[in-house]
């Protein structure tokens, strides 16, 4: 018994060291690290400005060709696809890593910095407001809490550094990777990915692997390690509705002329209830949650008090119990409404049509087409001629009820088994890794514009986010904690050391 817990606790001291050498290498170049963070998000990195997209792009390859790495800039339909791989040992499984290299447009007028893409550093102080600090700061005692401003600096340059670093540690104490190693980065992310997407024909068996890790997107607000195994897609569509051929005086007409204001609300009251669950036919048909998926959905720390307060909701829609369940099932959102009045001010008059612009969040049990379709016969339902252009006056004179419906082309959901063997992996090493477990999200809300890379290239994906979810991402005063860029050092080695 004794040479039993000898070697258990042999084993937790290795483990430990194991662990130590991660958190010294860190430690030893982070200071460098974030004065190459700053370098780096001091290039802005709009799409519109090719020359210093290229000069972004460049950045990134010239460190992987010091690591080793084969580079490829793949031509696209605008900006080039940077594309480097390196083959560790060939009898070892391959990894595809995602990055996006661009940035959000950025405002300067609303944030609290003379421009967005010079970097600041700054600490909160006693009353809640950052004040901007010296970057000579940096060569004395940090504070994890300190936060960089700028745009792009937590979405995506701060996870690009992070893999950066994490490949240079492993390099100079002469370790691997656990697998080979292919990366992708997307020059046009913010703006839907079409560079990359129309590449895929051409190049889908160069981006060919055995598991995807796509590395975007805030933590779990507990800020412990998270992984993300899906996430919803998206389809849109406009509904419009008709009043009479030409806009009518409110005073000559009202009480005879319909309104297609009122048709409009009418028909968008009946698609959803009180408590928020969509009532258009078979909507959430095929989901179903199973007793293993709502214990996965539970393990994520949750407080309703806390988190509606948050959003400043008395009470939540019931389509889920939880948050986390919410995300789940498919949403049906009225994101505008508008009348065919475009003027300055208002006007007494009796609109020609109303339109409401509709998004429908997508799970993987449900095609877009086929909850379109459900919509559309939704429509068909409530008594409207359903119609795919404006009416003809035959069909004004002929139909009472009229509406016009549009539809986009789906994104479709993905989505991973949390207890398949590669998201199982994951999970157990960044255990080890951290000491406590991961923080595991079966379904994201939003929606990436790469899906259409994942559904084609058919591989086991997960999502590993590292930034602060406080990061503003797409909003004024974008920043990283500085904490973040540690720990995500420290993630991505325990990504990279996976066994698989």
């Amino acid at each position: 018994m004794k040479s039993f817990f000898s070697l258990i606790l042999f084993a937790a001291c290795a483990w430990g060291h194991a662990q130590d050498w991660m958190d010294m290498a860190i430690e030893s170049g982070f200071r460098e690290t974030l004065k190459e963070h700053r370098a780096f998000v001091s290039m802005a990195n709009l799409p519109k400005d090719r020359a210093l997209m290229l000069q972004n792009i460049n950045w990134v390859e010239a460190h992987y060709k010091k690591m080793g790495y084969r580079t490829h800039q793949l031509a696209s339909s605008s900006l080039p696809i940077l594309f480097c791989e390196k083959v560790y040992d060939a009898g070892l499984p391959t990894v595809l890593f995602y990055f996006h290299i661009d940035g959000q447009p950025a405002d300067a007028t609303n944030w609290d910095q003379e421009d967005p893409f010079v970097p600041v550093l700054k600490e909160q102080d006693a009353d809640g407001a950052w004040q901007t600090l010296d970057w000579a700061r940096l060569d004395g005692a940090l504070d994890m809490d300190w936060r960089i401003y700028a745009r792009a600096a937590a979405d995506d340059k701060a996870p690009i550094l992070m893999f950066i670093k994490a490949l240079q540690i492993l390099e100079a104490k002469n370790k691997k990777p656990r697998f080979n190693v292919k990366v992708i980065f997307d020059p046009e992310e913010e703006y839907g990915s079409s560079a990359l997407l129309s590449t895929i024909g051409q190049y889908k068996s160069t981006y060919a692997a055995d598991y995807f890790v796509v590395m975007d997107g805030p933590m779990h607000d507990s800020n412990r390690p998270t992984l993300t195994f899906g996430c919803r897609g998206i389809a849109t569509c406009a509904i419009t509705t008709y009043g009479s051929a030409l806009p009518q005086h409110s005073g000559h007409f009202g009480n005879y002329v319909p309104n297609p204001v009122f048709g409009l609300a009418q028909l968008l009251g009946g698609m959803k209830d009180a408590n928020g669950k969509v009532q258009i036919k078979d909507y959430y048909k095929g989901v179903h949650l199973a007793a293993k998926d709502r214990e996965i959905l539970e393990t994520v720390p949750y407080d309703a008090a806390v988190f509606n307060r948050k959003l400043g909701i008395a009470k939540a829609e019931s389509v889920g119990s939880t948050y986390q369940e919410a995300l789940q099932y498919p949403t049906l959102n009225v994101r505008q409404i508008g009348t065919s009045w475009k003027g300055a001010g208002l006007k007494t008059i009796i609109p020609e049509t109303a339109t409401a612009y509709l998004d429908l969040r997508l799970v993987p049990e449900i095609s877009g087409k086929i909850q379109l379709d459900r919509v559309a016969a939704h429509l068909k339902q409530a008594g409207y001629k359903v119609l795919d252009s404006a009416p003809t006056m035959e069909e004004r004179l002929q139909f009472d009820k009229i509406v016009r419906f549009d539809r986009s082309r789906a994104v479709n959901a993905f989505r991973t088994s949390p207890e398949a063997d590669f998201g199982r992996k994951l999970r157990e090493n960044l255990e080890r890794t951290f000491g406590e477990k991961p923080i595991s999200i079966r379904m994201m809300g939003g929606t990436v514009p790469i899906i259409p890379l994942i559904n084609v290239l058919d591989l086991p994906t997960v999502i590993v986010p590292m930034v602060n979810m406080d990061n503003n991402q797409h909003n004024p005063n974008e920043n990283i904690r500085i904490g973040n860029i540690k720990q995500g050092i420290k993630i991505c080695l325990s990504v990279l050391q996976t066994k698989l």
